[in-house]
């Protein structure tokens, strides 16, 4: 419980940091296809090969993950009814029946229809995902972040002795 606190708290400290809107939209796009996604898969492996190359925010990325594996959990029927469809489509056998003969294909699991319905949400959602991700985050510190720092209280904090201590730690050790 306490690791996933730390996280939520990470992920906020990184709302409110300078943290670019692009890295972190990303990483939550990243972490919606991880969520979807078996676990111990060719596709998740290879969004964290790309999360490590590109700059993408991880925190952001594992955080989503877990909370979109709910979502996935709770549109498993959905997903699963897609997937059958897809599967059983005449036109794509021929497709389907060279890629389970490739060598590493397998291994995404794509002949299961849960996970094959999970992919194929996972892939339309991502993109338009990112977009709202990337709108809300910088609605949130427009409104949110911009209305706290007037407040009295954070005025005053900012005013301590300790608070200057801080942001001098941070700007010297990050």
């Amino acid at each position: 419980m306490t690791l996933l606190l730390k996280q939520i708290f990470a992920f906020f400290r990184l709302l409110n940091s300078e943290t670019g809107t692009n890295q972190l939209a990303a990483g939550l796009a990243c972490g919606l296809i991880l969520g979807f996604s078996p676990v111990l898969s060719l596709q998740a492996f290879l969004v964290l090969f790309l999360a490590f190359f590109l700059r993408i925010q991880l925190g952001a990325a594992f955080l989503s993950a877990f909370f979109f594996k709910f979502v996935a959990f709770m549109i498993d029927p959905l997903a699963d009814k897609l997937g059958r469809s897809v599967l059983e489509s005449d036109t794509l056998q021929p497709l389907f029946v060279s890629m389970y003969n490739m060598p590493l294909v397998p291994l995404t699991r794509f002949n299961n229809s849960i996970v094959m319905g999970s992919a194929v949400i996972s892939l339309l959602l991502t993109i338009p995902g990112f977009f709202v991700f990337k709108n809300l985050i910088v609605k949130y510190r427009i409104t949110v972040v911009e209305r706290f720092r007037t407040t009295k209280f954070w005025k005053g904090f900012a005013a301590t002795k300790f608070y200057n201590w801080y942001c001098k730690y941070s700007e010297l050790y990050g």
